[in-house]
């Protein structure tokens, strides 16, 4: 009978940092991709004018499909929240990116069967919402445990002295003047 590995505490934390930045970087580069793609050039159709010379009439993913470049920048800030958010926020953050990247995956693929269109800026726009999905979906499986911003970065209070709390903020030193400032307090008033 095999015993069970256990890993050292810090080896997880590494680890789970490294699946935040793994998913982070799939939810930005697939959106990123995305958004560039579907502002290429898909598509380019003889200009109908009654004067000459007649000209040609660019048509990007953009013009075809604009509601595949909104999703990708709905990708690309959500990708930057994912580093902000924790906890269940980020599992539901998490779910609601691989909804969106797979509404990309499907605009790249109706952009695959548009006729006249080229195939590979679509074809860029489906592998983006892909990476999006995939990263979107580890994060909505994995993301509970990654570590969040937030506390750690608060400032916490240092509790004042009985011999300073008579006296006003001011008259006890700068930096007791602006802690409580920091408190919303005025440090004129005792």
């Amino acid at each position: 009978m095999s015993t069970p590995v256990t890993v050292a505490p810090g080896r997880t934390a590494a680890r789970s940092r490294r699946e935040l930045a793994y998913a982070v970087l799939l939810c930005l580069a697939g959106a990123g991709l995305a958004a560039w793609a579907a502002t290429r050039s898909w598509s380019v159709e003889p200009a109908t004018r009654d004067v000459l010379p007649a000209g040609q009439r660019s048509r990007t993913g953009a013009d075809l499909l604009p509601w595949v470049s909104a999703l990708a920048y709905v990708g690309l800030a959500g990708g930057g929240a994912v580093l902000a958010t924790g906890g269940r926020l980020r599992r539901l953050l998490g779910v609601s990116l691989t909804g969106v990247g797979l509404a990309l995956a499907v605009g790249g693929g109706v952009g695959l069967t548009e006729a006249g269109v080229s195939r590979h800026w679509p074809a860029l726009v489906l592998v983006g919402g892909l990476a999006l999905a995939a990263g979107g979906a580890c994060a909505a499986w994995r993301g509970g445990g990654w570590p969040a911003m937030g506390a750690r970065y608060d400032r916490r209070a240092a509790p004042a002295s009985a011999v300073d709390a008579g006296r006003p903020a001011v008259q006890r030193g700068t930096r007791d003047a602006w802690d409580a400032l920091d408190r919303g307090e005025d440090p004129t008033v005792s």
